[in-house]
């Protein structure tokens, strides 16, 4: 089989999920939160070093504003016990997007990423506040800044220096992204490194997306083609 270094997916259909057995939305993200420890476990047995989930988005924030605080009261709760978690399956945990616009979650967004740097398990970023639209501007303003000052020359800018600016830095890019509940678009995620991204859509819904789905995901990945812009021989 085809090897995987790391899977994005984008954690969808939460309140649809719970919509659809009569129950309130908070619900669904509450499942949805206990459904990412469940994966990262069958990813990390599944030999796949890296994995990153689309947690919140930069959009996100037009919900209404009952679910929005009711997401942030998981998260609040969800990096508490990441903490443990990363402790006792040595799991490195970073978080990529405009930490800044986070204030209430940022220390133990810090305290995390800390304590777990030295961790040599799984690789396990969340993307909160995260936009990749975003993300670039950020990038693309720390350049200028750089090449303002001096201490970078326009000349000098390629794509791997580009790469060095983006929140995901140090960390390849995606072989595979999966996308639960059936949508089929990439939401402005991870838009810079998902140039030859395999894409997996699958109806069921991340509460209800496990270990079986998502090795059916890896299997349909193993048969896919990635020229990266080349012929296959013999056409």
């Amino acid at each position: 089989m085809k090897k995987i270094e790391h899977i994005a997916i984008i954690l969808d259909g939460n309140g649809r999920w719970a919509k659809s057995k009569g129950l309130p939305r908070a619900y669904g993200h509450a499942q949805g939160a206990k459904n990412v420890e469940t994966i990262c476990a069958a990813v990390h047995d599944l030999g796949i070093p890296y994995l990153t989930m689309y947690a919140f988005s930069t959009e996100n924030w037009n919900r209404p504003k009952e679910e929005v605080n009711e997401i942030m009261s998981l998260l609040d709760n969800y990096m508490k016990s990441c903490t443990k978690t990363a402790k006792k399956n040595n799991m490195r945990v970073r978080v990529i997007g405009d930490i800044s616009g986070l204030s209430h979650l940022r220390p133990q967004i810090e305290e995390l990423e800390r304590i777990s740097s030295k961790n040599t398990g799984l690789n396990f970023q969340i993307a909160l506040n995260y936009g990749g639209r975003d993300e670039i501007t950020r990038a693309v303003r720390q350049i200028a800044q750089k090449v303002s000052t001096g201490s970078l020359n326009y000349e000098e800018i390629t794509e791997e220096v580009i790469s060095d600016f983006l929140d995901t830095r140090g960390i390849p890019d995606p072989d595979l992204l999966i996308r639960t509940s059936g949508e089929q678009r990439i939401s402005n995620y991870l838009l810079w490194q998902m140039a030859y991204t395999e894409f997996y859509f699958t109806p069921i819904p991340w509460p209800a997306f496990g270990k079986k789905e998502l090795i059916n995901a890896i299997e349909e990945y193993a048969n896919r083609d990635r020229r990266y812009g080349k012929v296959k021989e013999g056409e």
